[in-house]
């Protein structure tokens, strides 16, 4: 067996009795796929995640990648080539694919459920595995000429990159200074200097595909300042015959540098050098359009998308690994005894403490989940084109932030409560929880830090949308209050969830407030500023909250029928971490509420010197 736990029975209960998926399915793109469709792809890949996939997890972060400054190559561990090459092999690259590129016609909610058993097991090998996920959105976006390269690269295996991140500009894109010159055949030369390139090179792919952010120069070019004067260029490690993919002469994209990292190791990140090694970057303007970031942003989203799930499956992985510990190991009497020195040692599962962090972890791990999932039907929404896709987009655009930010966020933090459960063997390599840990570390830091997030939630998706689809998640759960489901057994629940939105909708009125009076005194703005991650972990909690309640009243109402046994204590268990949320966590938003309510200026007249 190896370090990875998947929890397909929680996925299946999300998406067939709690969102109903499988009534979309078999109709419009997902017309090939039927719920038995959908189970037997989660059931296939758990059988590999949960085997060849996760094999090398271990092995892979003692043996990292290796860095051939010479050759501006790296070189992966045998092991991971190996359960990366059983995934490609199965052909689960088609999981995102549309149908014109082969893809298996099933809608993103599956999609994401299938990558969290990837993403769990071993989610280095996720990453590697976008040359597919990216050869989509050079196709949707692509000339003609790219539309072909696209299908090359799936079918050849390629991989792929986003490079947009340079040395001195990190979060900052809009400064950056990498160029793009153009050439007389239409092609562009690039120059400049990227960092943190995930997957920047590997020995897996025969080529790899880089889709770079840069400054267009040339006749007739206008020069924009920030982001809008970027394009994206793509920029393939192999020049390439258009027709049939075989490889020709090395283009001028070098690898310079692999950083050493706490985690997530065998991810090869890398300095990308462009033009400046004797021979040309070339490459090409996708779609003949600049349009650099609104192209790459379909990108980022997905990336986004990926990073929260991963942070969720590590989590979820990590609470399961700490359960089965906490039921096996054996330490002190119960407490009802601890001064009988002849009571009976008992599992640490007895003990009050352990048990309150165990339902927390479990409480966000399965809570996060629904967060995730909930968010990708409103991508079957769009994909399917039925409904309001207008507002389903909006939806999507406001509940991102919530899956990458307060994913990463809760993830990591609960981690560190699954080692607490392991006591100090969670501290040693002989259990998965410490890698964990380092590998989830990265998931509030890239694709737009935590504060970032925050800002773009506020700003963006509730500002600049005047609350359109923030408005539409508050009827659905004010509807859900409403409802009174769940025979009274969730009385107590809903009133937490009730106050607790309550809560959230003033944290956020006085974040308007602090906007609004800035247009007199621009310092308010700073007030903003000090909240923003505070609304977005709270957004977060009152989601989790709903959703966890959402499950218990299905629950409850398959509970009502003498469900199995198995299934009994399945049921049980989403009742109880419902009620156990809403009871322990929901009311700390009462806090954090008052804390925004009361927020001045002094942190920001604290001089530099006085840190």
């Amino acid at each position: 067996m190896g370090h990875y736990k998947s929890n397909v029975r929680d996925l299946e209960f999300n998406l067939f009795e709690v969102f109903n998926v499988q009534d979309s399915l078999g109709t419009g793109p997902f017309e090939q796929a039927d719920e038995d469709t959908a189970r037997g792809v989660l059931s296939e890949l758990n059988n590999l995640a949960t085997g060849p996939l996760a094999e090398s997890f271990a092995d892979a972060d003692r043996n990292p990648p290796v860095f051939d400054p010479k050759t501006h190559s790296a070189t992966l561990p045998e092991s991971f080539k190996k359960s990366y090459q059983a995934l490609w092999d199965g052909e689960w690259y088609r999981l995102s694919l549309p149908d014109e590129l082969g893809g298996f016609g099933i809608p993103p909610s599956v999609q994401w459920a299938a990558a969290e058993l990837i993403l769990g097991a071993n989610p280095a090998a996720f990453m590697y595995m976008a040359g597919a996920s990216f050869a989509a959105i050079m196709h949707k976006n692509g000339n003609e000429e790219q539309k072909r390269w696209a299908q090359i690269t799936i079918d050849r295996a390629w991989g792929a990159t986003m490079v947009l991140t340079e040395p001195d500009a990190g979060s900052d894109v809009g400064v950056g200074r990498t160029k793009a010159v153009l050439q007389p055949d239409g092609s562009w030369h690039l120059d400049g200097v990227k960092r943190f390139i995930t997957s920047g090179d590997q020995d897996m792919t025969e080529n790899i595909m880089h889709m770079v952010l840069a400054r267009p120069e040339g006749p007739g070019i206008e020069s924009k300042p920030g982001t809008k004067g970027l394009s994206l260029f793509l920029v393939p490690k192999f020049h390439f015959d258009t027709n049939t993919g075989e490889l020709g002469e090395r283009n001028g994209a070098f690898v310079t540098n692999v950083e050493h990292k706490m985690g997530l190791k065998v991810s090869t990140t890398c300095e990308l050098t462009f033009g400046q090694h004797g021979v040309p970057a070339q490459g090409w303007l996708l779609g003949d359009v600049h349009d650099g970031i609104a192209q790459m942003f379909q990108v980022i989203e997905h990336a986004r998308m990926m990073v929260g799930t991963k942070a969720i499956a590590t989590l979820s992985t990590g609470y399961l690994n700490a359960l089965a510990y906490a039921k096996e190991r054996v330490q002190s009497a119960d407490l009802t005894q601890m001064t009988d020195k002849t009571a009976p040692r008992v599992t640490i599962t007895h003990h009050p403490d352990v048990r309150r962090s165990l339902m927390l972890q479990k409480a966000y791990a399965e809570g996060l989940r629904a967060v995730y999932l909930y968010t990708a039907t409103f991508q079957d929404q769009i994909t399917a084109g039925a409904g309001d896709v207008k507002l389903a987009s909006a939806i999507n655009d406001l509940l991102l932030p919530i899956v990458k930010g307060v994913g990463s966020e809760r993830a990591y933090e609960q981690l560190a409560q699954s080692l607490q459960t392991f006591g100090g063997s969670g501290f040693l390599q002989d259990y998965p929880i410490e890698q964990y840990i380092r590998d989830s570390k990265i998931d509030s830091l890239y694709e737009g830090t935590t504060a970032i997030q925050s800002l773009d939630f506020f700003f963006r998706k509730i500002i600049r949308d005047k609350g359109q689809a923030l408005g539409f998640i508050n009827n659905e759960i004010q509807k859900f209050l409403d409802n009174e489901g769940g025979n009274g057994q969730l009385k107590e629940g809903r009133a937490a969830l009730a106050q607790g939105l309550q809560d959230l909708q003033g944290l956020l009125g006085t974040m308007i407030g602090f906007l609004t009076s800035s247009q007199e005194d621009v310092r308010n703005v700073y007030k903003v500023g000090q909240n923003t991650v505070r609304l977005l972990l709270s957004a977060g909690d009152v989601l989790v909250g709903w959703l966890l309640l959402r499950q218990a009243e299905v629950a409850l109402a398959a509970l009502a029928a003498n469900p199995s046994a198995k299934d009994k204590a399945f049921y049980e268990g989403k009742v109880a971490v419902a009620n156990f949320f809403a009871k322990t966590v929901l009311p700390e938003l009462t806090a954090r509420r008052k804390v925004a309510e009361t927020t001045d200026n002094a942190l920001m007249d604290v001089d530099e010197s006085a840190f």
